[in-house]
């Protein structure tokens, strides 16, 4: 999804991170007894495990732009989408909030390509311009109702 978003070449990937990689959690637990009793609570274990959301093996939070993340974060929600529709067989609802900002119109584009087919039921998309997004749904000539709150 990620590559049918941006058009680009780029590598991305989930990495999930964990102390248990390095060390066994009971020897984590006994070099943390002291800290986490000055804590209050347990500061190692798989509560602590990560994903780190990554572009070309870089970690996203850090090195990617506001765009990149956005669409990152949108394929991430496509990937979503289908994992539930596969598992329930059914179309589950798509919600995109404020999805059009800080994306180019290229990216909007298809993204907006990628949604209007079949295989996607209902969709609901909020956005703080109403006037972009209602141009952008006019454009896939589907049948649409706009709420105004």
């Amino acid at each position: 999804h990620h590559q049918a978003i941006t058009g680009s070449e780029e590598t991305v990937q989930l990495v999930y991170e964990s102390q248990l990689f390095e060390k066994e959690l009971l020897l984590l637990l006994q070099e943390n007894i002291n800290k986490d009793r000055v804590l209050h609570y347990t500061s190692v274990g798989i509560h602590k495990d990560d994903l780190s959301f990554e572009i070309d093996n870089y970690p996203i939070k850090k090195f990617g732009s506001q765009g990149q993340q956005k669409s990152f974060l949108i394929a991430l929600k496509l990937a979503q989408f289908e994992f539930v529709k596969k598992q329930s067989g059914e179309n589950p609802i798509l919600l995109f909030d404020d999805i059009f900002d800080k994306l180019d119109e290229t990216r909007v584009g298809k993204i907006v390509e990628m949604v209007n087919n079949d295989d996607f039921g209902q969709l609901f998309i909020s956005d703080t311009h109403p006037e972009r997004t209602e141009a952008i749904i006019k454009s896939t000539h589907q049948s649409y109702k706009i709420f105004n709150l």
